[in-house]
Order: structure tokens, then sequence, then C-alpha cells
């Protein structure tokens, strides 16, 4: 099997010289992807009433999202590898403007899940932008800059909470799709003017069945995780989804290993480097939202429950902000101890920090300086193994898969934070307490989740631990073969 592969100019351009506005610039377009996961969080009670739907059916609008960006991740990570990085990467922001103003007009609920559906399709902006970088940036930036373009879904996300609850509070609520869609032209318009495309190409045609095969093994297995507590866990239904996502994953994967342009190459993914890292990202990826779970809630909860706090949502979002910034900062020093160390020490040493904050929450989490602690351990710990990700993806794979190999780490992150989404809502609907008539979850529950957390990040450390020792990153003028190495090539490609 083998890809038609074109010449690997130097940077993908001759030396580029705006790389800080490149950089800063896909940065920014990752963290206005990311804001649209927390957009609606303030406004989730309030959706039945404003979209005049029972409350079942308004969790669409969330769901939609979800399934929309499984799909489109590993997809338009293909189709950037094979048509540009560059131009998929308008094409995906222009879907969220389209989305954002669809959900901005719409008063009732098919209109808001197409909307949130179009959004949830402009989700591989972050994978597509850590493989530009690989492209057009000089070697020396590369480490620093995937690291901060890797660490904008966590980012974006911290500090969308206060901005959106802010606006919620005091603004109509379609206020927050509008700006949603300014964000988003402004981010197009930065990307046309600055981002230059990557002379990088994969050729060949576009594999349709095994993409349809794949959406469709995703779209059961996420719908059954997602609604399989609203439909019950034994229910025909959930069983009969879990078992077709079963038999069309193995069906994909066997047709995906015998046609000769795949969507993904599995036997790249099967890499020790790119598999373990790969695994350890949904341990991640679930440990990280596990704690989005919890500490919301305990903060809103009123404080004569004796563990909740009494906070509204803005207060959260101001609460829980810090940890976006260290994120942020986190990501830097991610990116130098990858080049002192490694990337595989690097995750590993992420993953041990993430453990130690929820390890923390479990004593400390009865005031308010508490949970900004915890946060921010665990935002620190998120941002050293997210920065370290794309390095240990790049090391491993050929330029021309970038985008490919990248948005399937995505989707191993998000797939996660779904993992973490399904088992946290049975833990804290069996374990609840009463209060003023009605059922609420238990102190006991919430640091049952959080333990859960810890645990997740263990065996993120523990998987990491598989992965081989130190393997610099390929410079991004090197050709596509020789920077997975001859062996490798090789041994992947039959």
């Amino acid at each position: 099997m083998s890809h038609p592969l074109a010449r690997h100019a130097k940077g993908g351009s001759s030396a580029p010289p705006r790389s800080n506005a490149v950089v800063g610039v896909l940065a920014f377009a990752g963290i206005v992807v990311s804001l649209m996961q927390t957009l609606v969080i303030p406004i989730v009670p309030e959706l039945p009433r404003y979209l005049d739907a029972s409350p079942s059916n308004a969790a669409w609008a969330i769901t939609a999202t979800l399934l929309a960006a499984a799909v489109a991740t590993p997809v338009v990570g293909r189709l950037g590898d094979m048509f540009g990085k560059r131009r998929m990467l308008l094409v995906s922001v222009v879907l969220l403007v389209s989305g954002s103003v669809v959900c901005a007009l719409s008063d009732s609920l098919v209109p808001m899940i197409v909307g949130r559906t179009l959004q949830g399709l402009a989700a591989a902006v972050v994978p597509l932008g850590i493989s530009i970088m690989r492209d057009v940036l000089p070697a020396e930036r590369l480490a620093g800059s995937t690291a901060l373009m890797s660490a904008s879904l966590g980012v974006g996300g911290a500090l969308g909470l206060p901005a959106a609850a802010f606006i919620a509070d005091r603004y109509d609520w379609h206020a927050l799709f509008w700006i949603s869609a300014a964000l988003g032209v402004a981010a197009l318009a930065l990307l046309v003017l600055i981002v230059p495309e990557s002379k990088v190409r994969t050729g060949g045609s576009f594999d349709l069945v095994g993409s349809l095969g794949l959406s469709a093994a995703l779209v059961s297995l996420l719908l059954a995780v997602s609604k399989g507590g609203d439909w019950g866990w034994t229910s025909g239904t959930t069983l009969g989804l879990f078992a077709a996502a079963v038999l069309v994953f193995l069906l994909w994967g066997r047709y995906e290993l015998r046609t000769a342009q795949p969507l993904v190459d599995l036997r790249t993914t099967a890499r020790r480097q790119v598999l373990f890292t790969n695994l350890a990202s949904v341990a991640l990826g679930f440990s990280m939202f596990a704690m989005s779970l919890v500490l919301p809630q305990v903060l809103q909860l009123p404080e004569q429950t004796g563990y909740g706090l009494g906070k509204s949502m803005l207060a959260v979002g101001l609460i829980l902000a810090p940890q976006g910034l260290v994120m942020m900062a986190m990501s830097a020093v991610s990116a130098g101890l990858t080049k002192a160390k490694g990337p595989k020490v690097t995750l590993m040493i992420g993953a041990v920090v993430v453990a130690a904050g929820y390890g923390l929450s479990i004593v400390l989490m009865s005031e308010v300086w508490h949970i900004v602690l915890v946060a921010c351990v665990i935002g620190g710990g998120v941002g050293f193994a997210y920065g370290a990700m794309p390095a240990l993806i790049m090391g491993a794979v050929p330029a021309s898969e970038t985008a490919a190999a990248n948005s399937l780490n995505t989707l191993m992150r998000s797939m996660g934070t779904s993992f973490a989404s399904a088992l946290a809502g049975v833990i804290l609907a069996q374990m609840t307490t009463g209060f003023g008539g009605h059922a609420l979850p238990s102190e006991n529950g919430f640091k049952t989740v959080m333990a859960i957390g810890a645990g997740a990040a263990l065996l993120a450390f523990f998987l990491a631990s598989f992965l081989p020792r130190r393997q610099a990153t390929p410079e991004p003028d090197q050709p596509a073969e020789a920077a997975a190495g001859p062996a490798e090539i090789s041994g992947a490609r039959s």
C-alpha cells in the first residue's frame, strides 16, 4: 500500500517571515472553536423553555454537536491531507459561522439542532492547525506552537464559560450565537490574510466507503454512550447500538486494511508510538472532563447541603477561568520539557500532575480557594499532557498524513470526554441525597467521580510508559518518508 507524496518544500513556503502571526491566528481559531463546547452550558437548564421542547428533546442540541464533531474530525483531517489543510480549515470555520447564525435565528428545536450540527462539523480546526504548523513553521518553533494549539481546546472552554455566563445573564440568549458568529468571521478573515497553504499533499482518492463505515460506527457508539442514561443502559435500543458499533468497527477495520488508500491507515495507527499516545488520549480526555462535570455542580449547589458553595453561574465561570490561563502557560513549559527530555516524559509528568489534582479534590473541596487550586493543578497537568501529544503523533507519521493522524488523536480525546460524561452521569444519578424534596448528587458521589478521574490519569501514565524512548519530532522541512524513518515506512507499507 502506498500513498503518492508531494514534494515537501522547506516550510511549505520559503522561510516564513510571520511565524508569530501564523501561530497566533491558528491558536485563536482553535480557541474560537473550543468556545462552542461551553457556549450553551449556561443556558442548558433553560433550553427546553427557550425551544418549547421537552428536556430530553432539548438535549439533542448538545448531542448533535458531539456526533457531528466525531464524524467530521477524521474525515476532514483526511481531506486536509489530500486537498490542502488551510482549505479545509477555512471550510470548517465557514461551517462554524453558518451554524452560529442558524442558532442565533432559532426559536425552536429543529433549527437549533441543525445549527449545532454545523458547529460540530468545525471540530477539526485544532488538528488541522497543528498539521499546518508542522508544514510551514521553522523547526525550532514547532514544539511550542503545537503545544499551544493543542492546549487551545481546553483554554477556550475554560475562558468561554465565564464569558458565556455573563452574556446569558445580561442579554437575550441569542446573543451567545451572534458573538460566536462574529468571532468566527474574525478568525476566517485572519486565516485568509495570514496563514499560508501547506504544499504537502497525500494525493490519491477519498475513501468514501471507509468514511461512511467509520461515521456509522462512531454515531452508534456515541449515541449509545450519550443517550444510554435516558433510554436505559439495558434497553434494546442502547444494547443494539453498542452491538452495531462493535460489528461495524470490525467490518470497517477489515475494509481499511484491504483498501489501497484508506481513510485511516491502521498500520500506521498500530505503531507503538501512535497507538499508546491515542490510548493515553482517551484516558486523559476522560480525566479532564470528569472535573468539568463535578466542580461547577459543587460550586452551584446550595450551601445548606453541607458541601455546596451556593455560587451563581457567572461566579462559577470566574472561579474556573484561571484554569484556562494555567493551561495556556503550562503548554509553553510543556514544549520546553519536550525539547529537553522528549514528549514521553512530558506526557507522563502531565498525567501525574492531573492525578495529583484529583487527589487534592478528595480532601479539598469545601472552600472556593480549594476549587481554584484543584482546577489549576488539573488544568496545568492537562496543559502539559496535551502539549506533548502532537509531538508524539508527528514523530511517528509521515508529513503527508499529519492532519489525519492528529485528527484521529483529537477524536480519541473527545471519546474520552463522552465516556466520562456517561459514567459520571450514572454515578451521580445513583449516589444521591435528599434536599428540599429533591434528589441531589451526594458529596460521596462527587468524590467517587473525582477518584475515578484520578484513576484515569494514572491509567494514562501507565499507557505512556509503553511509548518508545525519546524520539525527535521530524523537522517540517524533511521529506515525509524520511521524517518517519525508513524502517517505520517499510513496516507501515505493504
